[in-house]
């Protein structure tokens, strides 16, 4: 039996829910899982998320919001600048879910450890997309972690053979998006369907394998499975432009 190739998407601190999906997916000893990143913030269980995939065979990306946790600390002093703007993204949160336990430094070493990127051959994965006119290896964590708008606007695929497959940006913001629906773009696909957020709630796992989806809802007791086909909608890039052009006035 060939292995499961299982995406899940940002997780925000929501370890019950997570535990949820998983029982849902149901991985073997032999499927390979992967986390697109975005762990931590916002939900109340980050440390309880963390320790549990840094403890897992899964595979996990650096998020935007690892990388802003990383960003506080130079030479063991914390920035005072960065810790307002972490704290300010959903960070205090986290600081709650740690205690006063000395866990958040072997973690935050654990974090400094994750790739950008995965390339598993005809998928390719990170946490927020590509800058669309740089080549691979100019890019940094600021467009791997951080990148929407150029990204999502691609009006071809990045890869002629791979897809690309991220979190990082809640699809319903999107234009033509449905809250809980994966986006589609040209050559990508974005399963960050904002299980933090009240409008959503939706966690997302993607067997890639099998063109399956499963979901759970963190604000109801809902668990859900459904076919590739019918979980994705197409992002409509002639709003999305528009928009672009209005934001560049």
């Amino acid at each position: 039996m060939t292995h499961r190739c299982i995406v899940i998407g940002d997780v925000h601190g929501h370890y019950d829910s997570l535990l949820r999906l998983l029982d849902a997916v149901a991985p073997s000893a032999e499927d390979k899982v992967y986390f697109l990143g975005d762990l931590i913030d916002r939900g109340p269980q980050s440390a309880k998320v963390v320790s549990f995939v840094k403890q897992s065979p899964y595979f996990c990306l650096l998020g935007n919001h690892e990388q802003m946790l990383l960003e506080l600390y130079d030479d063991d002093e914390v920035y005072e600048p960065a810790l307002q703007a972490w704290l300010h993204g959903g960070g205090r949160t986290t600081l709650q879910s740690y205690g006063k336990g000395g866990v958040l430094k072997e973690h935050i070493e654990w974090m400094r450890t994750l790739p950008t990127y995965i390339d598993l051959g005809d998928i390719w994965l990170v946490h927020a997309g590509v800058h669309p006119r740089m080549p691979i290896e100019k890019q940094t964590p600021e467009q791997f972690c951080w990148i929407r708008d150029e990204f999502h606007g691609m009006r071809e695929p990045y890869f002629p053979d791979k897809l690309i497959i991220t979190g990082h940006t809640i699809t319903f913001t999107l234009p033509g998006i449905p809250p809980g629906k994966i986006a589609q773009g040209q050559g990508w696909l974005d399963i960050e369907t904002g299980a933090y957020h009240p409008k959503s709630g939706w966690m997302t796992a993607l067997d890639v394998t099998n063109g399956l989806v499963y979901q759970v809802n963190v604000f109801r007791n809902q668990v859900r499975q459904l076919p590739l086909k019918e979980a994705i909608a197409p992002i409509n890039l002639s709003v999305l432009g528009q928009r672009r052009s209005m934001l560049h006035l």
